[in-house]
């Protein structure tokens, strides 16, 4: 398993609080005063969920919340909501935000600037009745100067935000709605380090030397010519690596852009085993005093998309094994939870992903924080549609006014992180198709180059070229009679393939000059602990359209667990070994990694979340988690399914996933049904069983010697639950997090995998309960609440520290079975 230090973010300590009501700061000491939280004590107001109705006044009632907020999860799924179950059945709306702060009186000279890291969408802002501006983009990060407007000393400001999303359908997935992501307010010097205003890059490196370039943009806002020194300090850790310094004048109201380079011997590369970080902090001097300090974490390392090889990093072939994720975070909802990302994040680490797809926007920015101290491959993407829409209310209404200024804020927020790989500048674009996909595409790809030339630029193409409908025929690119005109362009340094299995071996042969990627593949269709057939499935949720959707065997055996995809997409088998297979294929981001709320497509009501991902909605791994963990890691696995409660007589096919084995014997109360080992490119074995009760037992041998042992045992009634928490030490900082597993067993410690009980919680101590989810995704109980079905034996609690310590005591109990308890201590 990779080895990364726990998040830490450019701010960790608090030098000086500049106002009421910020707390939780993260300031380094090396930029102390620059950066605070500005996410407590907000009020919040919700209009009519349904009409726009967008006034306030002093009848309003308002609630008292901290950020990140979303307003939608905190509603009841509604079948007739105006967002549709591809928005998760949760309606929209109009909020409003408002808070207040003072600041103190010694910073009437400084420049302070608030930041929002994300507000789905159409946010407008204002600050003591002066308007800002207005964002339409619900996903990317924007500022704006307060300091003409302020009040400082004991006089206070107010702050009020209008976030519109009452306009629906705006998206294909569930968005959530708010002030979604962290706010932070910056108060600077005049003469400082502009917002996002370093540029690191390594233009050459090797095991003996690598080069550093520094690009940075000092701001003068003062009346008149400074002069300054800047001293950037490079450190690995703590230790200083080397220095360098620059004397500049900058004129009265304007900004310069000046460059340093260094140079760090043996350096100690980034990779995706060990993900070493290094800092570059540049300081400010005017007078010789320090005036802005600003630190950049970065990444030493080389890679290439090779058009044999794949992916190359720091000289060695890197299959990219990734996932594309959705912002939402479960029953969360999309109000973004460091830690809730990275227990996603540790999750797929352990499935052994090692790349990240940011579907369909610009992620928080946290994300990539974590992605770079755990060694993700990021593929950064900017949008779901150009100027042809998706849905009536979507992006493409803000398409010409705001594409460039979006694109443009993405690029230079996210240029620094090396876990940032490839650039993608759109997915599944309409006009891909039309001689306006290769003159936008061209378009994107000048602004990104324009702004960062260290990284190549792809897009998700659904695909790059034409197949026919019944797969028997494949016309290329170069010979179809209906080309896409985006793969064609010569804007792509990569092309990439949503889908189209049936043609990446061909890459070579449509593009030879281009590099290869799959950015979208599989969209197979499970539910985790679900293995009834064809029939029953299709009664419990009802299929979008008449084409057929399964490729399994429907008859009455339980059976073909990997063989239910979208009409589109592919086994999870399939789709690997084709991967596998080729070395120019450089990988591939799986859709999707986690079950994501909304877009339950092919289903439809009562379905309100998707069945795609690798892992459920509450973060419970479904089976073909176990196929890519024997393929991708190096740990011994052997997983063994289905559950071992069926009608007697019944014939059931049961699989299994290992690796590090010749041969894998199951054994049916005691007896032996066979060895089985896979044959050519298999990625699995199966034993057809007729069913008997008692226990399943599986060993896997290597030479003769037992590598893993794996029992399923037939369950007796449900009696008890057993809790396990993630982490039972949690800091008191209001925003840490311990999920709860709670397990459903019978009498003798079995775990009940059929068992659907209530389960309710209750939390004792500084704590509380924050989401409550099953994974189910035909449940409509709220995620937020203190009771939730158990979906196939299992239910998640997620508990909220608040900022006291103590200790926490966490009950999970149902009627007639044995409660448990788990014992937390914040700190």
């Amino acid at each position: 398993m990779t080895q990364y230090t726990k998040p830490f973010f450019a701010l960790t300590a608090l030098a000086l609080l500049l106002l009421t009501g910020a707390c939780g700061s993260k300031n380094n000491n090396a930029i102390a005063n620059r950066k605070v939280s500005f996410n407590s004590n907000w009020q919040f107001h919700l209009n009519d969920s349904i009409k726009d109705n967008d006034t306030i006044g002093t009848a309003t009632q308002w609630r008292t919340l901290n950020l990140p907020h979303d307003w939608s999860i905190e509603g009841s799924f509604d079948e007739h909501s105006p967002a549709g179950t591809g928005g998760g059945a949760l309606n929209g709306g109009l909020g409003w935000y408002k808070k207040s702060f003072t600041v103190e009186a010694k910073d009437s000279a400084k420049v302070t600037t608030i930041l929002f890291d994300g507000a789905y969408c159409n946010s407008s802002v204002w600050v003591n009745g002066h308007f800002l501006g207005m964002r339409p983009n619900g996903y990317i990060s924007f500022r704006y100067n307060l300091t003409p407007y302020l009040n400082y000393g004991d006089k206070k400001n107010e702050i009020i935000v209008k976030v519109d999303n009452s306009k629906q359908p705006n998206s294909r997935w569930y968005s959530g709605s708010g002030i979604y992501r962290n706010v932070w307010l910056e108060t600077t010097d005049k003469l400082h380090i502009a917002a996002n205003g370093t540029f690191v890059t390594t233009p050459q490196v090797s095991a003996e030397k690598a080069t550093i370039n520094l690009q940075i943009i000092i701001k003068n806002e003062y009346a008149e010519e400074k002069t300054a020194k800047v001293i950037t300090t490079i450190y690995k850790d703590d230790s200083e690596v080397t220095s360098v310094e620059t004397e500049v004048k900058i004129p009265a109201n304007s900004d310069k852009t000046i460059t340093q380079d260094a140079a760090v011997n043996n350096p100690v590369l980034w990779n995706v085993e060990t993900p070493e970080l290094y800092r570059a902090v540049t300081a400010v001097k005017l007078d010789g005093d320090m005036a802005d300090s600003y630190e950049t974490p970065f990444g030493i390392r080389e890679f290439k998309f090779d058009l044999d090889k794949g992916f190359i990093l720091n000289g060695k072939q890197v299959k990219i094994k990734g996932v594309c994720l959705h912002h939402d975070l479960g029953a969360l909802g999309s109000a973004f939870n460091t830690r809730a990302m990275e227990r996603q994040l540790e999750i797929m680490r352990e499935m052994g992903v090692n790349g990240i797809r940011t579907s369909h926007n610009p992620p928080a920015p946290e994300l990539l924080d974590l992605c770079d101290k755990m060694g993700f491959i990021v593929m950064d993407e900017a949008y779901d549609m150009w100027a042809q829409g998706k849905n009536p209310y979507d992006y493409s209404k803000n398409w010409d006014k705001w594409h460039k200024t979006d694109l443009e804020d993405l690029i230079i927020r996210d240029r620094n992180h090396p876990s940032v790989f490839m650039w993608s500048i759109g997915n599944e674009i309409p006009e891909q198709w039309s001689d306006k996909g290769a003159e936008i595409g061209r378009e994107l790809s000048a602004i990104v180059k324009a702004l960062d030339k260290t990284r190549p630029v792809t897009a998700a193409m659904n695909p790059p070229v034409a197949v026919n409908a019944t797969e028997a025929s494949i016309q290329f690119v170069n010979t179809a009679d209906k080309p896409n005109s985006l793969a064609a362009s010569g804007a792509l340094d990569i092309i990439g393939y949503n889908y189209a299995h049936q043609v990446w071996a061909k890459h070579k042969i449509n593009f030879p000059k281009v590099a290869f990627i799959a950015t979208e593949t599989t969209s197979a269709l499970q539910t985790r602990g679900y293995y009834d057939e064809k029939s029953d499935v299709e009664k419990l949720w009802p299929v979008r359209w008449d084409i057929p959707f399964y490729d399994g065997n429907p008859g009455n055996t339980v059976s073909a667990y990997d063989q239910t995809h979208a009409p589109w997409g592919s086994t999870h088998e399939d789709t690997w070994r084709i991967i596998k297979k080729h070395d120019y294929l450089a990988g591939m981001y799986i859709w999707t990694g986690f079950d994501y709320i909304g877009e339950p497509t092919p289903y439809l009501w009562p379905s309100i979340s998707s069945y795609f991902g690798v892992v459920d909605l509450a973060g419970f791994p479904k089976d073909v988690y176990y196929m890519y963990q024997s393929e991708w890691t190096d740990k011994d696995v052997l997983h063994i399914f289905p559950h071992w409660n069926w009608k007697a007589g019944q014939e059931v096919d049961v699989w299994a996933y290992y690796n590090h084995a010749d041969e894998v014997e199951l054994y049916l109360n005691g007896k032996s049904l066979g060895k089985k080992s896979k044959q050519g490119d298999e990625l699995h074995i199966m034993w057809s069983v007729k069913y008997e009760p008692g226990t399943l037992k599986a060993v896997s041998r290597k030479g003769g010697k037992v590598v893993l042992e794996k029992e399923i045992k037939t369950v007796g009634a449900p009696a008890q639950l057993k809790a396990t928490a993630d982490r039972t030490e949690i800091k008191a900082d209001g925003t840490d997090l311990s999920f709860i597993t709670v397990d459903i067993q019978d009498a003798n410690g079995i775990f009940a995998a059929t068992a659907n009980n209530e389960i309710t919680f209750s939390v004792k101590g500084n704590a509380k309960i924050v989401g409550v989810c099953s994974g189910d995704p035909v449940s409509h109980e709220p995620y937020k609440g203190n009771k939730h079905t158990a979906l196939n034996g299992k239910c998640l609690v997620i508990i909220q520290s608040t900022d006291k310590a103590g200790k926490v005591e966490v009950t999970a109990s149902a009627n007639g079975l044995k409660a448990s308890t788990v014992n937390l201590t914040t700190k």
